[in-house]
């Protein structure tokens, strides 16, 4: 882009140092160093006057929003894997192109998902509460804070992507039978490396597995995909991981089945309402019958400079004419 005059690049979140650097060396990019989420007339400020707007998944950037950006936006290159914040099909609609993310958040994400996935039935978090409450621990006994076994469990992943794909590794390693409910099958080599069985009907697959791990993207068709009438199916001693989005599940049925004993536990990186944490929710936390984390399934700090990274090729390969390599293209125009 020598020679050319620098496109102006609005940067609604604090990135990292590095990857801010960079966005000042090559782009005139403004950006937001006291990480405060951007109001909504902020955001239709920065949208009326940028080239490329870089929200993250704090900012919905709507169909209104949209409608309102200047006519020198011709970007939105979206710092995260998903797009559900952003309206694909109004900014298509506007000549804007939209980029994302992928594939630099799997092993980070199937990290905490593994996490998770221990932490719940072992009582990894109630167990150190112990200690740093007061530090009246008593002593080992061998009936206390007695947990579950994961060895020999069956492990049902709802959407076998790529980080579906790479829990499935690891909870092998860990003695797990492998599950998936997806909308196609994965290749058979994949099920064979991981011995997965595949099941085409969700219900009857939650109805077995004794643990549940949500990694399928959020959409329309995913909204309450694990619904009140498809908890209920699970058995009262199955868990649910969730690391991909809240509005995944129905919070609210999810919480009745953990009030009343209906499902074992549950750990939670993601929430329907996020930022907002329903206070039964926390009720439940305190009590240990659910582990919950604030969105911290992709906070590593290579993921967030790689995420960066592609966040700046995506927009130095549009201004040189070219197509992004993670364009996202809406569902329907």
């Amino acid at each position: 882009m020598a020679g050319r005059k620098k496109p102006m690049v609005v940067i609604t979140r604090k990135l990292p140092d590095q990857v801010e650097t960079r966005m000042r060396e090559l782009f005139d990019a403004r950006l937001n160093v006291d990480d405060r989420p951007m109001t909504q007339p902020e955001l239709v400020a920065a949208m009326r006057e940028a080239d490329v707007l870089v929200p993250t998944v704090t900012d919905r950037i709507d169909a209104a929003l949209i409608e309102q950006a200047g006519p020198n936006l011709k970007l939105i290159a979206n710092f995260g894997n998903g797009v559900d914040n952003i309206d694909v099909v109004s900014a298509s609609r506007k000549g804007i192109t939209v980029t994302n993310t992928p594939n630099v958040l799997n092993e980070d994400t199937a990290d905490m998902t593994m996490a998770l996935m221990l932490a719940v039935p072992r009582r990894l978090v109630e167990g150190a509460a112990v200690l740093s409450e007061d530090g009246k621990w008593p002593g080992w006994s061998p009936t206390w804070m007695l947990g579950r076994r994961i060895w020999g469990k069956r492990l049902g992943i709802v959407g076998m992507g790529r980080i579906g794909t790479a829990v499935a590794r690891r909870a092998k390693a860990f003695g797990l039978s492998i599950h998936y409910h997806n909308r196609k099958r994965v290749a058979p080599k994949i099920e064979d490396e991981l011995e997965a069985t595949y099941w085409e009907s969700l219900d009857q697959m939650l109805a077995r597995m004794d643990i549940i791990s949500v990694n399928c993207p959020s959409t329309p068709a995913t909204f309450h995909l694990l619904s009140a009438r498809r908890l209920a199916l699970m058995q009262p001693s199955a868990y649910v991981v969730n690391t991909a989005r809240g509005d995944i599940i129905d919070e609210d049925a999810l919480i009745r089945m953990l009030q009343d004993g209906k499902l074992a536990g549950a750990g939670l990186d993601v929430f329907e309402h996020e930022p907002a944490v329903s206070p039964k929710l926390l009720k439940l936390a305190a009590k240990g019958r659910v582990v919950i984390l604030p969105h911290m399934g992709s906070a590593t700090i290579e993921g967030r400079i790689d995420m960066g990274e592609k966040v700046i090729i995506n927009i130095r390969t549009y201004f040189d004419g070219h197509r992004p390599p993670d364009r996202v293209l809406p569902l329907k125009v």
